[in-house]
């Protein structure tokens, strides 16, 4: 998938699977698992200053040997760090702990008070613009954010990472970033596990011989979202990359999108004022 919202001449480039690392423990845990990811085939890694394992993500991308521009780094800005200067300062602090020269994509973590948020996009503009950040987009973002977002901003977000997977859909804001093309990705695509065992779920897995966790990352590939599991087992890590030689059936697509129900499975701060 391509994502812009930079004039240059080329998009950048986004891996359409990712790896999601938050609550992964910091330290030799995290690196363990995202250099299994990276073996595996991962090509794109999601971290946050909040998850507090920054350093040991780019631990990993150093020490997997594969040339930095082949894996596509994210981390987001918490929201104690909105403001122009406090953002500037905590990418700074991002980027040493990561021990990079840059990051492909970095996000606004949640969309904080409302009267830090201009500010705090003007910084990430700034950021964008000095190259240090490849692509910037937001997460959290419910639809009232993103318009007043548009209303001001000079480069709008490429992204916005959601809670997205078949029992919460986001309907609203998935059409309202689709109509104004900013990218979806999709945090807790397995819905943390609260709906793994789901015997509907299950039903349409042994249909198309899978897991429920494949059927989970295939609904959303098929969505057109940038999807991001999460493991530390191996072969749960190898196994939630096994999901592009199969496509689910609009019909069971059709099936999948009626079981939404709204499930919040941590926080949704898209409700926020």
């Amino acid at each position: 998938m391509e994502i812009l919202n930079f004039p240059r001449t080329e998009a950048v480039k986004i891996p359409r699977l990712g790896f999601g690392t938050y609550q992964i423990t910091p330290g030799r845990d995290t690196e363990a698992a995202v250099l299994v990811a990276l073996k595996e085939g991962y090509r794109h890694i999601d971290t946050a200053a909040l998850y507090g394992n920054e350093q040991a993500v780019g631990a990993a991308v150093r020490k997997s040997g594969l040339p930095r521009e082949d894996v596509f780094v994210t981390t987001k800005l918490w929201h104690s760090d909105h403001g122009f200067q406090k953002a500037q300062q905590a990418f700074d602090r991002s980027l040493r702990k990561l021990g990079l020269d840059y990051v492909d994509l970095y996000l606004v973590h949640s969309p904080g008070r409302p009267g830090n948020r201009t500010e705090t996009w003007q910084a990430m503009e700034a950021i964008l613009e000095s190259g240090k950040a490849r692509s910037i987009g937001v997460s959290n973002y419910g639809v009232r954010h993103l318009q007043q977002l548009l209303r001001t901003c000079k480069y709008r977000p490429a992204v916005n990472q959601i809670e997205l997977h078949p029992y919460n859909q986001h309907r609203d804001i998935v059409e309202f970033c689709e109509e104004h093309k900013i990218a979806l990705e999709a945090y807790a695509p397995l819905t943390r596990g609260y709906r793994i065992k789901d015997p509907q779920l299950a039903k349409v897995a042994k249909k198309y011989g899978q897991t429920p966790a494949q059927i989970l990352i295939r609904w959303g590939l098929q969505k057109n979202y940038v999807v991001l599991p999460k493991s530390v087992k191996p072969d749960r890590i190898r196994e939630n990359m096994q999901v592009t030689d199969f496509e689910i059936a609009p019909e069971d697509v059709a099936f999948l999108d009626s079981l939404d129900e709204g499930l919040v499975t941590d926080w949704d701060p898209t409700v926020e004022p």
